[in-house]
């Protein structure tokens, strides 16, 4: 287990050997896109492409109706006839914005703060002002049934939490933890506390997306977390389901996450190495393009 002295939040995980060949994996893919180059266009075909995807998939996991193909449509701002889907609609704008604010941020490196997740759910939220944390109980039920599946922690408590994990963000950063590890425990922590009403999901995914992008593991923005997340939601949603008790206080908040970390990281290995597969190709058919021209 590997703890961090002095700070509030302390992440109980084992870094297996499956887990330390996912970590290769993704350190093996990442080298291979750092040196083939791309043309300018190729590289914003691409990024606006997987953040299309990411758009997409990460409000899908919520619930969100739009297809793929209506999503893009929307974004492109073309009529799209979605009556009754208003909510839809606004989400995936909501989230195509706070995804590009999240690169703008990433790529300055700028700090984390309580105040710039805040910032994040806002506009994720569709709000001009960062969002407080909410101010009573929420819970989690399933859908069908109504039975209680999840109890998150008091909202008083919601304030410490958050600044506990943002401290152990900085610290672990500070002792060089490998930042996949660090945006996967961030990931389940936050939805962990839920310290909003709505949107925890989608501002989680993008707390990751932040930490990734900002400390070296963006991949130049070419590939899409979340659509890996959402191709077997029954296998990320039990993931995050670390302990067997519903209520924050009786086992999620020392659980063992070394189930949760796999499941993160198996995902980032697949979308990296998918996004070097799909750059190797393309330098593979750009030289065979360059050779054909030249024997003619």
């Amino acid at each position: 287990m590997r703890e961090i002295s002095g700070i509030s939040w302390q992440p109980r995980y084992l870094l297996t050997p499956a887990m330390a060949r996912r970590l290769m994996k993704i350190e093996a893919a990442r080298t291979v896109v750092e040196q083939i180059p791309l043309p300018p266009a190729v590289v914003s075909e691409m990024r606006n492409r997987a953040r299309l995807r990411s758009t997409h998939y990460s409000t899908r996991i919520e619930g969100n109706r739009l297809t793929l193909a209506e999503a893009e449509r929307i974004l492109a701002g073309r009529k799209v006839p979605l009556h009754g889907r208003e909510r839809d609609v606004g989400e995936v704008r909501s989230y195509w914005k706070a995804l590009l604010r999240v690169e703008e941020w990433a790529a300055r490196g700028t700090e984390l703060t309580g105040e710039l997740i805040q910032r994040i759910h806002a506009l994720v939220e569709g709000r001009a002002r960062p969002s407080r944390y909410r101010d009573g109980q929420n819970t989690i039920r399933d859908s069908a049934t109504g039975t209680l599946v999840y109890l998150p922690p008091e909202a008083k408590d919601v304030p410490t939490l958050m600044a506990g994990l943002v401290a152990w963000i900085r610290k672990a950063e500070e002792e060089q933890i490998p930042p996949p590890l660090i945006a996967g425990l961030a990931h389940y922590q936050f939805v962990t506390i839920h310290p909003y009403y709505d949107g925890n999901g989608r501002t989680a995914r993008l707390l990751a997306t932040f930490l990734l992008q900002r400390d070296g593991y963006g991949l130049n923005g070419l590939y899409s977390l979340e659509e890996e997340h959402a191709r077997d939601l029954t296998s990320y949603y039990n993931s995050l389901a670390v302990h067997p008790h519903h209520n924050y206080y009786e086992g999620r908040d020392t659980a063992d996450l070394t189930p949760w970390l796999g499941s993160f990281l198996t995902d980032l290995a697949t979308a990296f190495t998918s996004t070097r597969e799909e750059i190797i190709r393309w330098g593979k058919s750009s030289v065979c393009a360059t050779v054909g021209l030249g024997g003619q």
